[in-house]
């Protein structure tokens, strides 16, 4: 039986060998994907099972990591300078052959030494406590990748990731039920922001690993009764109280929506109306009904506007706010632009009770501070590079922004006085 089969899958192969050649030499660049339902498609997902779990086996589990941090205890040398607590490579054989993939050469390489040939073992425990973790989050992200092309096709498909998340989740672990639909949707939409740019519906698993919005969210493993403050909640994206903060922003009324009025009182109502009116014009879209009015911002996108107000100084946040400041769409920003935009931001400033400023006087020090490489224009690529992007849109679409760079000597010394207090 076995050598019939061997034989059948022999002559598929010649098949389409001959065809392959018969076609000429392009390599084939698209396959298609197997129809639900199918053999294929159901031997596919086997095989996927089987491969992550396989995965998920060779994983080292708590009691291996307690193991392993005994094990690097008992064989560890006190150095006498600094206390630290530092092993080499010659470890028990147990610790060797159940992480050994840990123990390389090349591993050991990537650790400060001292003169002995030694490496401190808390960055080398670290180092595996993370690489376990995020493997672990890998083949857990792929359980959720439906079609098995590294990429998480959906929203939907992350919300299902989070989900699972939240009982293992310190500080999660008490939501209520009823929120954690809003939640995964809340926390979702943040992968999305940062790491589907493009808004292509899709965000690659490596680049989700790789960078700040997993390791943001695995924050919540720390117990809430330890030493978590308001502020450091508060600023967690994907903490429970940013989340309520967030809906609690949202839709006053029950609508579903927000109209452009609504928006205006964002921020107590410090935003100005030309930047209101262009986040509507870029990443607003337009309602099917046949009203004139009937454009309103729904939830995702309200998710996106906040997001990008939040993350002002990320290369994701100023590129959504580029598109808004860039009021002919022509990729560049001139003085005419920046006239225009700050006027109603002095506007507001004049309305607040502020003293008297020269519109022109902003603009040149706008100009010098996002130092374009065209003396006529400010592009984004100026806007990243300057290292003040974020300042620069806060000044342009927000009064209480300029009111913070206008006093940032003020509130340097501010942050300064407390610890000099203490100190006293």
């Amino acid at each position: 039986m076995e050598l019939e089969i061997k034989r059948i899958f022999f002559e598929i192969f010649k098949e389409k060998q001959l065809k392959s050649q018969e076609s000429g030499t392009i390599p084939s660049f698209y396959k298609k994907k197997p129809e639900e339902g199918s053999i294929s498609q159901r031997f596919q997902k086997l095989a996927k099972y089987r491969f992550l779990k396989k995965q998920s086996d060779l994983l080292l589990n708590s009691d291996d990591l307690d193991a392993l941090w005994n094990c690097l205890r008992e064989n560890c040398v006190i150095d006498d300078a600094t206390g630290a607590e530092k092993t080499s490579v010659t470890l028990p054989l147990y610790v060797l052959n159940k992480c050994r993939q840990f123990f390389s050469p090349s591993n050991f390489m990537k650790f400060v030494k001292d003169d002995a040939g030694r490496i401190a073992i808390l960055p080398f425990y670290l180092y595996v406590l993370r690489t376990v973790s995020l493997t672990q989050a890998r083949i857990d992200m792929s359980e959720h990748d439906q079609d098995s092309d590294g990429f998480l096709l959906s929203t939907q498909e992350m919300e299902s990731y989070i989900m699972g998340l939240i009982p293992n989740l310190a500080q999660l672990r008490d939501m209520l039920e009823t929120f954690r639909q809003m939640y995964c949707r809340i926390a979702a939409q943040k992968f999305f922001f940062f790491c589907d740019p493009h808004r292509r519906g899709k965000a690659c698993i490596k680049k989700i690993l790789l960078g700040n919005c997993l390791q943001e969210l695995m924050e919540l493993h720390q117990e809430s009764e330890e030493e978590v403050t308001e502020t450091e909640q508060a600023e967690n994206w994907f903490s429970l109280t940013s989340a309520q903060r967030v809906c609690d922003m949202f839709d006053k009324d029950a609508s579903g929506s927000l109209s452009k009025q609504e928006l205006k009182e964002y921020a107590d109502g410090t935003l100005t109306e030309i930047f209101i009116e262009r986040v509507f014009d870029e990443h607003v879209r337009r309602g099917k009904s046949s009203r004139v009015n009937s454009r309103e911002m729904d939830f995702d996108s309200f998710l996106d506007f906040v997001l990008a107000l939040e993350n002002k100084d990320t290369p994701e946040g100023l590129t959504y706010l580029f598109r808004c400041l860039d009021l002919q769409g022509r990729g560049f920003l001139t003085t005419a632009d920046i006239h225009s935009l700050f006027r109603d931001v002095h506007k507001k400033w004049i309305e607040g009770g502020n003293y008297e400023l020269c519109i022109e006087d902003v603009r040149d020090e706008i100009w010098d501070m996002g130092k374009p490489s065209d003396p006529l224009k400010i592009t984004l690529n100026d806007l990243l590079g300057c290292k003040q992007g974020g300042t620069v849109a806060s000044m342009l679409i927000d009064v209480r922004g300029f009111w913070a760079h206008d006093n940032r000597e003020n509130l340097l010394q501010e942050e300064e006085e407390p610890p000099e207090e203490e100190s006293q």
